[in-house]
């Protein structure tokens, strides 16, 4: 069921229809063309290869397992500012175009060592242009991914140790070389 479809049906449910119809019904336009036009599939896709290269998959699962570039379309839509949205956009021809210039390849054409060779060149320069009043688009895209797999559910219970219900407050807990951070909901 898409939101135009749960919008009618709430409509019909609550009686919104007699009372407000235009208004309920615009909603459901502006609904409609939000966050699924930002971003392409081929965005998406493109986006979690960069998150990919990231947080790779080794013996725990990677930033894709977590699907963490279809979380960067909603959150970077539904939760940026507008020059916000313009800035992480640019973040993929910015990748691109780096790939081009050191590779002569697009980023998705590139090896893994490759691709990792261009996602640390664009990490080091955004941390070097990088200020409180000069955001850069790559460090909106590292955030991204970062938050993305770490809070989603793969990242929280396969890569972070999770303990659903805490128990009781331990003020000095033994640690075994080795153990991963802790996630808790």
């Amino acid at each position: 069921m898409n939101r135009r479809e749960l919008l009618r049906l709430i409509t019909v449910a609550t009686g919104i229809s007699l009372v407000g119809a235009d208004v309920a019904f615009s909603l459901d336009k502006a609904a409609a063309a939000r966050p699924d036009q930002l971003f392409t599939p081929e965005d998406i896709r493109f986006l979690d290869e960069v998150a990919e290269t990231i947080i790779p998959r080794t013996s725990t699962p990677g930033a894709k397992d977590a699907e963490v570039g279809a979380f960067m379309a909603v959150y970077a839509a539904d939760c940026y500012t507008e020059d916000q949205k313009k800035l992480f956009h640019s973040a993929i021809s910015q990748i691109e175009d780096s790939s081009q210039e050191k590779h002569k390849k697009p980023f998705l054409s590139l090896t893994a060592k490759e691709r990792e060779d261009v996602i640390l060149a664009l990490d080091k320069k955004a941390r070097a242009e990088q200020t409180p009043t000069n955001p850069q688009a790559f460090t909106l895209v590292k955030q991204l991914t970062l938050f993305g797999f770490f809070t989603s559910k793969i990242g929280a219970t396969e890569v972070l140790v999770y303990d659903e219900i805490p128990g009781e407050y331990e003020t000095c807990v033994p640690y075994k070389k080795g153990t991963p951070a802790w996630g808790t909901a």
